[in-house]
């Protein structure tokens, strides 16, 4: 029994305890809530996002709204510097209409504005005053009902093809402290041919295609919830 305790073995006994001491207070101790190993190896990007670890690389609308602002800024001054060519007083009504509605730049209103052509155009040759209704102002609906009223009356039909607009500018822009309003030139190729009732041909070509110019004026509120913009005034361009 005195020979297991000999000073050698204390020796040895009193090393390996303070090793292990030492171990114990580098490493910690487990508290339970610690991720399996196997979770701990997963590579940065395998772990699941949270609003912590995350750094965006394109900043969120609502996370950074000034740099937003910035780029709509720009865009819109770039936009405005291509559709204005060099016409200041387009360019300023430019802003003046996105200063009061901020949805606007020129761009995606000529897209709008293109669509709108189309249907408007298609719409009055089949007579479909209910699509009419919806894209045109009071005044400039009832004008177009009325020519519908008159070529329905004489029995007449119109065959129509929109073919394109391979010309579209705006020529005016302006806020008039109540609507903002754009004016728009189209030149557009369409086929057209308007016959009586018993079919003879009255008007236009059905084998050929022509073009048309007209001259629109777009108008809408920007205080109102209505995104859509009508059409208040139309004029054929010579």
């Amino acid at each position: 029994m005195d020979e297991f305790f000999d000073l050698p073995t204390l020796i040895v006994i009193a090393v390996a305890v303070f090793v292990l001491f030492r171990l114990r207070s580098v490493l910690g101790t487990r508290t339970g809530n610690e991720r399996p190993p196997v979770e701990r190896r997963k590579p940065a990007d395998a772990v699941a996002p949270t609003d912590e670890t995350v750094v965006p690389m394109r900043p969120r609308g609502a996370g950074n709204p000034d740099l937003d602002d910035e780029r709509r800024s720009r865009k819109l001054d770039a936009e405005i510097e291509q559709f204005a060519k060099g016409n200041d007083e387009l360019a300023a009504g430019f802003r003046s209409v996105a200063e009061a509605d901020p949805s606007f730049t020129p761009k995606s209103f000529l897209d709008g504005a293109k669509q709108a052509y189309e249907m408007v155009v298609t719409a009055y040759a089949s007579g479909d005053r209910a699509m009419l209704r919806n894209l045109l102002e009071k005044d400039v609906f009832e004008g177009f009902q009325r020519a519908i009223a008159d070529r329905e009356a004489a029995g007449q039909k119109v065959d129509f093809t929109f073919v394109g607009l391979p010309k579209i500018e705006i020529s005016d822009a302006e806020y008039d402290k109540k609507n903002v309003l754009i004016t728009v030139r189209f030149h557009a190729e369409v086929v057209s041919a308007t016959r009586d009732k018993d079919g003879n041909l009255v008007d236009g070509n059905a084998d050929q295609v022509q073009t048309i110019a007209d001259e629109w004026t777009f108008a809408r509120n920007p205080k109102s919830r209505d995104p859509n913009w009508k059409v208040v005034t139309t004029s054929q361009l010579d």
